[in-house]
């Protein structure tokens, strides 16, 4: 099954560009960036590049990775708050799934994540490695 979408397509600009979206009502920055902001139902945002530092909130080690993922594993999977503000989950790579610790400093890099079945598409996005 192919893992593009097009949703995947519409966020390859924000993601190439490592773009988040700072409200103009509380200055909070969401990452991905949203449409409207939960709670005050604020609509107005101005895009802000990330610097892409941040530290391990949380982790799991995947050892029976899903299908695409197999020559990966194991590795370690994890929530990143970033400096500006918001989260992401993904993989951490460079470094052994034992070594990683939770308050752990890391920077977002942009990487190859998978091919896409037969076609050998490559699909890019982020992963995290130690600072």
């Amino acid at each position: 099954m192919s893992q593009i979408t097009a949703r995947y397509w519409r966020e390859i600009p924000r993601r190439y560009r490592g773009e988040a979206a700072k409200s103009a009502k509380t200055g909070k920055v969401f990452f991905p960036p949203r449409l409207v902001e939960p709670g005050n139902g604020n609509r107005r945002f101005k895009p802000v590049k990330l610097e892409y530092g941040g530290e391990v909130l949380s982790y799991t080690i995947i050892r029976v990775a899903p299908s695409g993922f197999e020559k990966q594993s194991p590795y370690a999977l994890a929530i990143i708050a970033l400096d500006e503000g918001g989260r992401i989950t993904t993989q951490i790579a460079d470094v052994p799934p034992d070594k990683v610790k939770i308050g752990m400093r890391v920077r977002v890099e942009f990487r190859k994540i998978a091919d896409d079945g037969a076609e050998g598409i490559h699909l890019y996005g982020y992963k995290v490695v130690p600072e």
